[in-house]
């Protein structure tokens, strides 16, 4: 469907229906976006029904989007480390039922927040459930790809540091099936430098030996309200905060960003279509 190499978008608003998300990525000049397939901050979603899922998959052929170039995001509430046995029960529930949305829509990748140990369970327990509970979810589920977002490292929140993200993917046993997403401004937030091409290369080059190219299916491009090491997730735009212009120009000429979903969650939103131009003058920089 697409002959675009670089899948540049934003997280757009799907208010009124999931078929209005293609339509809102279309009016930012996107070729790719992210979504809640369902209110984020409940529980509890009507089912999708087929007309929802008909237009949706037409929208997406008339914005010339593809499946690959989309990323839903899960509910804030689900918490796959959870230390209370029901919660996290309640949890992987709400898990499969996310993943079974995006598998009745047509689309094959899932991104979601690992899990937080809530100072009740250890770091390697948490990460032993986190894992456990994305084998649970692949188990019942075919054709989606379990995209783990990294964190800041606010609170009690894991998945900050490259290890404990190749910790979690060591124990699924399919892995064909997972995946991470990293977002700028977590990454530097939990203290790796972004703010030159060679801290670029050096960060990037540790994801490579610590998780794998392999494994990074998806980023979200933010800038950083909040300085390297601050363990506090305060998105900005591009260029406009902490990390500034360089890291971005970098990661749209690295070779592992092509193919995938690259999505804005900055703040202005009416700025998104300056920023996705932007982000593609830099792709051409390939080219010179």
């Amino acid at each position: 469907m697409q002959a675009a190499t670089h899948f540049i978008g934003a997280h757009v608003s799907a208010s009124g229906g999931i078929a209005n998300a293609p339509l809102n990525a279309q009016k930012i000049g996107a070729n790719a976006f992210a979504l809640f397939t369902k209110n984020q901050r409940r529980w509890q979603a009507a089912p999708l029904c087929e007309k929802q899922i008909e237009s949706f998959k037409q929208h997406c052929d008339e914005a010339n989007i593809g499946h690959n170039a989309i990323l839903p995001h899960d509910s804030y509430l689900i918490n796959l480390g959870h230390p209370d046995d029901a919660q996290l029960s309640r949890s992987r529930e709400a898990f499969l039922e996310e993943m079974q949305r995006c598998e009745q829509m047509g689309l094959s990748l899932l991104n979601f927040h690992p899990g937080s140990h809530l100072k009740q369970i250890s770091i390697d327990e948490c990460l032993k459930r986190i894992s456990e509970s994305i084998n649970w979810a692949l188990d019942k589920t075919q054709g989606v790809t379990a995209v783990i977002e990294n964190t800041a490292g606010q609170g009690s929140n894991l998945g900050h540091s490259f290890e404990q993200l190749a910790q979690i993917i060591d124990k699924v046993e399919d892995k064909s099936r997972v995946g991470i997403c990293i977002d700028t401004c977590h990454m530097f937030a939990a203290g790796y430098d972004l703010t030159s091409e060679a801290a670029c290369e050096q960060s990037f080059a540790l994801f490579d030996k610590q998780v794998g190219y392999q494994y990074l299916k998806a980023m979200h491009l933010n800038d950083s309200k909040t300085p390297l090491n601050s363990r506090v997730d305060r998105h900005h735009s591009l260029g406009a905060g902490y990390i500034g212009q360089a890291a971005f120009s970098f990661i749209m000429q690295l070779p592992a960003t092509r193919g995938i979903p690259l999505i804005l969650e900055t703040i202005e939103p009416e700025i998104w279509p300056d920023e996705i131009n932007w982000l593609r003058s830099q792709t051409k920089l390939l080219d010179k």
